[in-house]
């Protein structure tokens, strides 16, 4: 238990709460805006986190009164989620084949203005989310030729993702690229180092192609312990830890394949000792990918297992970078129709039943709930009604959560989603906003992209010279 915070039972709970609403008074009275010019920008994406996988979170992480790493941020507001056609979005909502709509992403407006630009993701590398950074497209599947070509279009018009991520005008540039997708990049004849063949049909290993391209200081990894050991003087990195998106973590663990993969903090690391070589800063885009893959398949003790996850690595780059000139984002692309329901007591297992309730049916329900999901035989019985959930083990990473309307695939839900800001001009990233302004609020912040510069910072933060 938080020692600030004495349990329900506590014999000086309200004098110790009083404290606390005095002393966090205080520190919004007594902040002062970050005025200064962002040299770095770190943007962290938790795919599908919307505030209930927040909420269990914490409860993941001590309890009611813990917070993760984010929000401890000065600064919060909301991103509406709706999309050009949807009121629930899909991750590739705004995807286009035409040119003349293309737009220029922020990792475009680091580069243009000399900074370095990376990507982390848990998921493939060429994964939605992460290939808005780099490609357009008009479709997030064309990640490899041969999907491109079963579409009926002509991959050598047509560049796929991996392929723009390679020899594209901002892929080509990134000094970091990490997480899974190895297939994409390899062709079905070809077996990559655990054994498994590639995806594509044009007989190229752009692998190689991004290795052997003549630029130096640069390494290839597909492991761990080789990402943990590159030499000193790298400048840049492809890391393809798996064939497709890499495992949960909670799965490393069950596995015992942790050893084998890097987790997002690692990653994260590492990708900032690299990006921060570059004197005039840096952009990294860092997603825990995974959450929403895991909230497809109703698994909310794994989804919130990549949502502590992520919370180290938030955490990691707020230890490595100084709040003076780096600005450090938080959000979701969407939220996921996960919830919490009932009114358990406090400090009740938040993978658990609600201790103090049951459902007219007479049986127990879980704290954690689905409004869509899959697997739906498991959930109802022979005679049409709920399976108690005594019935299944959710202590496993691989448990599904009850749901209510039977789908392929658990959905996205509409919900806006919480915004995390610390850094220089944290303070702008208040209120309700609408999603695609964040890549302008952080651009004007550093001072670049294409939006307006007429009163911009112009300075970086300057460290007090020891005397």
């Amino acid at each position: 238990m938080d020692p600030d915070h004495q349990g329900i039972h506590g014999k000086n709970q309200r004098t110790t709460g009083e404290l606390l609403d005095i002393s966090t008074l205080q520190k919004k009275i007594n902040r002062k805006l970050n005025m200064n010019r962002a040299k770095n920008i770190v943007f962290f994406i938790g795919d599908g986190m919307n505030l209930a996988t927040i909420f269990a979170a914490r409860m993941a992480l001590g309890g009611e009164e813990k917070k993760v790493s984010f929000e401890e941020f000065p600064y919060t507001g909301l991103a509406k989620t709706y999309c050009v056609d949807a009121q629930v979005p899909l991750g590739d909502c705004k995807a286009g084949l035409d040119p003349a709509t293309h737009v220029d992403s922020i990792s475009k407006w680091a580069l243009d203005a000399g900074k370095s630009a990376g990507l982390v993701t848990t998921t493939a590398v060429t994964d939605a989310s992460p290939a808005a950074g780099y490609a357009h497209i008009a479709d997030r599947l064309w990640e490899n030729d041969f999907i491109v070509r079963e579409s009926g279009c002509d991959p050598k018009i047509v560049k796929d993702i991996a392929r723009q991520l390679i020899h594209g005008p901002v892929g080509s540039r990134l000094s970091v690229i990490m997480g899974g997708g190895r297939g994409h990049f390899r062709d079905a004849t070809m077996r990559d180092e655990e054994g498994g063949y590639g995806y594509r049909n044009d007989s190229r290993d752009l692998i190689n192609e991004w290795l052997y391209d003549g630029k130096s200081n640069k390494y290839y990894v597909w492991n761990r312990k080789d990402l943990l050991n590159l030499p000193a003087n790298t400048e840049r990195v492809l890391g393809l830890f798996e064939k497709d998106h890499m495992q949960y973590y909670l799965e490393s663990q069950a596995r015992r394949t942790q050893s084998t993969e890097p987790t997002l903090e690692e990653m994260t690391r590492v990708g900032i000792d690299i990006l921060k070589k570059n004197k005039n800063g840096f952009f990294l885009f860092v997603e825990g990918g995974k959450i929403d893959l895991a909230h497809h398949d109703n698994l909310a003790r794994t989804a919130v297992g990549e949502a502590t996850e992520l919370h180290k690595a938030v955490k990691a780059a707020r230890e490595m970078l100084s709040e003076e000139d780096t600005l450090i984002v938080v959000t979701a692309d969407h939220a996921h129709a996960m919830d919490i329901s009932g009114y358990p007591t406090r400090g009740n297992d938040i993978f658990g039943e609600v201790d103090r309730d049951v459902a007219k049916d007479g049986m127990p329900y879980m704290t954690l709930s689905y409004t869509t999901g899959t697997e739906f035989s498991d959930q109802v019985s022979a005679t049409g009604g709920r399976v108690n959930p005594n019935n299944f083990d959710y202590r496993k990473w691989s448990s599904y959560f009850p749901f209510y309307v039977p789908m392929d695939s658990a959905t996205h839900a509409g919900d806006d989603v919480a915004v995390y800001a610390s850094g220089p001009f944290a303070h702008l990233f208040e209120g309700t906003m609408e999603q695609s302004n964040l890549p302008y609020l952080m651009a004007y912040a550093a001072c670049i992209g294409g939006g307006p510069k007429k009163d911009c910072p112009k300075v970086y933060f300057q460290e007090k010279e020891s005397t």
